[in-house]
């Protein structure tokens, strides 16, 4: 099973990559909507948890507490 735990700072793969080439995001924001970051590019972009949830592929790294 996929490690679907994840949290603000983490570095998360999607499924799809972004335009710029690269595959890793980071969260910035979680609520309702949860903001991610590009590792690549720096470009962000704000799309609803549950949408999220499903083109999520895996967690990379978890944010030190």
């Amino acid at each position: 099973m996929v490690d679907k735990e994840f949290g603000i700072n983490d570095v998360v793969q999607m499924k799809k990559p972004h335009p710029c080439g690269e595959n890793r995001w980071k969260i910035v924001r979680m609520g309702m909507d949860i903001r991610i970051k590009c590792l690549g590019c720096q470009h962000s972009v704000m799309i609803p948890r549950k949408q999220f949830t499903k083109k999520l592929k895996k967690v990379v790294e978890h944010a030190e507490t």
